[in-house]
């Protein structure tokens, strides 16, 4: 947890860059792309520090925000593809995860080669107290927005989500 000290100087960082306090920030391509590099890095920060205390990659935490937010269960393929790595280190990532209890591999179809990828509840709890103040922070953002003006930001960001999908691995 951040001490006092730390969240006072971001609070004075938050009013010199205008993110909380005065006119805001640009929306300009440029003020976007600093916004989102800004949040990216604090994710990242973030997962590195679940990855440290876990005993994990940074590419096994990747894992396991892919298997958490699918829409349709995950299969080591799907998160070959969404990865964008060979089979092999999906393999061994799995491997990992399994290893440290945080997934479980899953037969559930009539076809039994088909493996689904579950994230494990007591590994789900542990993630759920680590990132805590992470969601705490959110809804303390959250609350500074109208419903209305949430709806447009939750509708940017599935926008932009979607843009940066259709982007090969390359960027292009």
């Amino acid at each position: 947890m951040a001490s006092a000290q730390d969240r006072d100087g971001r609070e004075r960082q938050r009013g010199a860059h205008g993110a909380a306090d005065g006119p805001g920030p640009g929306t300009d391509l440029q003020s976007f792309a600093v916004l989102l590099r800004r949040m990216n890095g604090e994710i990242n920060r973030l997962a590195h520090g679940f990855a440290g205390d876990q005993g994990l990659h940074a590419t096994d935490v990747a894992a396991l925000a892919a298997i958490l937010d699918a829409e349709e269960p995950m299969t080591p393929g799907r998160l070959r593809e969404h990865l964008g790595l060979t089979s092999g280190a999906v393999t061994a990532c799995v491997d990992r995860l399994e290893r440290a209890g945080h997934i479980r591999r899953v037969r559930e179809s009539a076809d039994r080669r088909v493996v689904h990828l579950r994230y494990a509840a007591d590994a789900m709890a542990a993630a759920r107290s680590y990132f805590r103040p992470l969601a705490e922070a959110t809804e303390s953002a959250r609350s500074r927005f109208t419903d209305d003006e949430l709806a447009t930001v939750a509708r940017f960001l599935g926008a932009l989500n979607e843009e940066m999908s259709l982007l090969g691995p390359t960027g292009r």
